[in-house]
This record gives structure tokens, C-alpha cells and sequence, in this order.
């Protein structure tokens, strides 16, 4: 190893929330195990709960260790401003701090690349002024949404109105065709909205990365992985290095402030007495919330399925639909706020997922099997909605009406259908198998890493 003996050594910069992280964390992880890098992740201080990122990062190897950029007043920003934009605010007001935290790295160690989220480009500023040779911009979404980014400016310039208006999908380089509504972020659904000149202003910084860093596997998206993988000028090298998710290691950090529940939760204990693949597991995400109006619906379509359910939901109510939880018990349980989800999805009894999704629970039901009853609620979810309906196949979408007869009518097909719900369960199947063999020795995720690594250090060594 040159110089001096001292290991290679990445610097991490992520978003604010456990969900991006969790899947940086766990880069750093094979980073320090692959290729035997040291990471320094670092955060800001709006991450999480202390105990929460605490707990988190005690769980992390010696080799990966943190450090938190100084707090920044946020007090001027507009008390409704959309969190993208809060986001990306923080990011650019710590820019002069993260430049002193990257020139201490250099100096003290043999810094060879930094590594940042995706709504922290602006960070490059700092890695540069800071002579850190290598920048990568991680992805902790899906190579669609990367592709849109990608394609954001002349989009911007090429339609009058808004997105949601188009009159046809929108088709872009190897992804499913999108209806307008679609096809775009929450961010970016309304022009006059703060978070859309922001969202649009990253999306032109995308190409100053060196390397795209995705969390995602060719098989949900073969089209497309297709396409980012041949080089193309002007735009930086793709490398797809997933499913990165929470690991069972990990699970006690869950995805809420609230305390994490003791090793072995109750939701557990009640999953060991249901039959197998018997239970659909419905969860948001820590921070999805529904109306009054559809937990309603969502609690009359769950007990007009027929089927077992565990629902998360963050206030356990009979509002709106009298007697449901004493009609459903024995087989339906609500749980407040959190539960390991990990464990949930890995659990014999469960069956289906009935999901938001978000990024990082997409790729945990596949990792698990699990074929999904699709609910988006925001931020890019709608695009993934879409993606894994009408693409890869692995679920199956709720209409933007959602009654308590479209519900029950998704669950029971999803659950135990022979058409289309078998169709699902059988795509999870094949798509569960390739997202192992990504992982393993050899396997597509593990050659994307070994090639990044490779290119920060020409021929592979140190």
C-alpha cells in the first residue's frame, strides 16, 4: 500500500433523514470491507433525534466513523417551505464548513474521493476547493428517477406548461413511459413553487460529478440500466450498486424518532401465529400520513379483503369506521408509529406489502419477496409507482381514486390472485433471486464497486 501504509479514505456527505443515511451507511460498510477504505460520514445537524442517529451509528464498524458540520440558521426560511428546498438550503449554507472539514481530511488523511447525496451537489464546490481529486454523486433513488434529472433541463425548456398537464406520457432513453401527472417529483408539479427552481437548479449541477453512483439493480430496471450503462459524452459513468438497504444488523434504528422497540417486538410475536404468506403488511413510512377520508377507506378495504393484515399506522383509530378494530381482531393488528420492518418483511407469515413507495422500502420487499399493493403519497413515489406497475411488474397500483372496494380488490389479488396477482408474485420471485446474485462475489453490484474503486485509484492500487 503507498503512502505510508495509510488506507484509502472517502468522505460521505448525506441528506438529512435516516432513509438517506441508511443506504450511504451501508456503502460505507462494503467500501471498508471490499476494498479496506476508512469512511468519514457526515452529517448535518438537522439529521435526526440524538438517539436515534446515535443508535444508528454505534452500529456502524470502527473503520466508518462520523462527524457533524456545525448548525446553520434556517430561521429566515419561509415556515412552509417544501423540505427539498430546506434541504438543499442547509447544504449550501454549510458549503464553508464542509470545505474545512475536507481540507482537514486531506491533510490528514489519504482522502481519494467524496462521495455526496444527491441534493447536496452543491457540495462539489467544497470537495474541489478542497483538492479532493474524485466526486461522486450517490443516488439512493432509482435509475428513472436519474434519468428525469438527467434530462430536467431541456424538459424545463422544451414544455411550455406543466408537467402534469402533458398531453402524452412522457418518454424518455429506456424508462416506462410515464403519464404527466407522473412523471415528475412533488418538487416539480408546480412552476411557481420555490422547490421547483431548486430542483431544477440541482439538476443542472448533476454533470459536474465525476461518476453516478445508483442504489439499483438492472433487473427492476433492465431498459434503462441499458441505456446509462454505455458512455455518452458530456455525461458522467453510471454505476448501478444495488439493493443497498437496512440490514438486519441495523434494524434497531428503525425509520422513527420514536425509541426503538425491544429486540423482539410484539408485532413478531403476533406474525408467529398467523399462517404463512397469510399477512399483508401496510406501512407509509415515517413520514407518510393519510387523511381522515382514506384511513377510512384504506381501514373498510382492508376488512373487505378478507385478508390477515399488520398495519402501522402513527394513531391507532375506530374514527370514521366504527367497530373495524373489534371486527378485525385476530386478524388484524395496528401498531403505532414503528415497527422493525426488516424482520416484518423476512417474517414467514408475511405476504404482501402495501407500500408508499419510497425507495428504501421498494428495494427492501423485493430483497424479501415481498410482491407490493402500490399507494405513492409524494416526493418521487408516483414515479416509482409507476415504474414498478407498469415496468418490472412487481406490483400492482391503486387508482388515484381510492375506495374501500379498489383496495380490497388490489389486496386480495395481490395477496392470493391468479391472474394478475400471480403474475406479481412471480415477477418478486425472479427479481428477489437477481438482487442476491447482485450482491454476491461476482455479482453485478459487486463489479459496479470493484470499477468505482478502480477508477479512483487507477489498476486498483493504493
Amino acid at each position: 500500500m503507498e503512502d505510508g501504509g495509510r488506507p484509502p479514505h472517502v468522505a460521505m456527505l448525506a441528506t438529512p433523514g435516516m432513509g438517506h443515511l441508511i443506504p450511504l451507511a451501508e456503502l460505507a460498510k462494503l467500501l471498508a470491507a471490499r476494498h479496506g477504505a476508512t469512511v468519514t460520514l457526515l452529517t448535518f445537524a438537522s439529521m435526526a433525534s440524538a438517539t436515534q442517529l446515535c443508535a444508528f451509528l454505534t452500529s456502524l464498524p470502527p473503520s466508518v466513523s462520523h462527524e457533524t458540520l456545525p448548525p446553520v440558521d434556517l430561521s429566515d426560511l419561509p415556515h412552509d417551505a417544501p423540505i427539498e428546498a430546506l434541504m438543499s438550503e442547509e447544504c449550501t449554507r454549510s458549503l464553508p464548513a464542509l470545505a474545512g472539514t475536507l481540507a482537514e481530511l486531506k491533510r490528514t488523511t489519504r482522502l481519494v474521493a467524496f462521495v455526496t447525496d444527491h441534493f447536496c451537489v452543491n457540495a462539489f464546490d467544497s470537495a474541489r476547493d478542497a483538492g479532493v481529486g474524485r466526486r461522486c454523486l450517490f443516488i439512493p433513488g432509482s435509475l428513472h428517477a436519474l434519468t428525469l434529472m438527467l434530462h430536467l433541463p431541456e424538459l424545463v425548456a422544451s414544455v411550455p406548461g406543466e408537467f402534469r398537464d402533458l398531453p402524452e406520457p412522457l418518454r424518455l432513453p429506456g424508462c416506462v413511459p410515464i403519464p404527466g401527472l407522473d412523471a415528475v417529483f412533488s418538487a416539480l408539479q408546480d412552476r411557481s413553487s420555490p422547490a421547483y427552481g431548486m430542483m431544477v437548479h440541482l439538476a443542472e449541477r448533476f454533470r459536474q460529478a465525476d461518476t453516478f453512483l445508483v442504489n439499483s439493480f438492472d433487473a427492476i430496471e433492465p431498459e434503462v440500466a441499458s441505456v446509462l450503462r454505455q458512455p455518452k459524452p458530456g455525461r458522467p459513468l453510471v454505476y448501478s450498486i444495488g439493493p443497498l438497504i437496512l440490514t438486519a444488523e441495523d434494524r434497531s434504528t428503525g425509520d422513527s424518532d420514536a425509541k426503538p422497540p425491544p429486540p423482539r417486538a410484539a408485532c413478531l410475536e403476533w406474525l408467529d401465529r398467523q399462517p404463512a404468506r397469510s399477512v399483508i403488511f401496510v406501512s407509509f413510512g415515517s413520514g407518510g400520513a393519510l387523511p381522515v377520508e382514506q384511513m377510512r377507506e384504506l381501514a373498510l378495504g382492508l376488512e373487505l379483503s378478507g385478508q390477515r393484515f399488520l398495519w402501522v399506522v402513527r394513531s391507532p383509530t375506530d374514527e370514521g369506521s366504527a367497530g373495524f378494530i373489534e371486527r378485525t381482531k385476530g386478524v388484524g393488528l395496528m401498531v403505532p408509529s414503528w415497527v422493525p420492518q426488516i424482520e416484518v418483511l423476512a417474517h414467514e407469515a408475511t405476504g404482501g406489502f402495501l407500500t408508499h413507495c419510497g425507495w428504501n422500502s421498494t428495494l427492501e420487499s423485493l430483497v424479501h419477496g415481498m410482491p407490493m399493493v402500490a399507494w405513492p403519497l409524494y416526493a418521487e413515489q408516483r414515479l416509482n409507482a409507476v415504474m414498478l406497475s407498469e415496468g418490472v411488474g412487481a406490483a400492482i397500483r391503486l387508482p388515484e381514486m381510492k375506495e374501500k372496494e379498489t383496495i380490497a380488490e388490489a389486496v386480495r389479488e395481490v395477496m392470493a390472485g391468479e391472474g394478475k396477482g400471480a403474475a406479481v408474485r412471480a415477477k418478486v420471485a425472479e427479481v428477489q433471486k437477481a438482487a442476491a446474485e447482485s450482491l454476491r462475489e461476482g455479482g453485478a453490484a459487486m463489479a459496479a464497486l470493484d470499477g468505482v474503486v478502480e477508477n479512483w485509484a487507477p489498476g486498483g492500487n493504493y
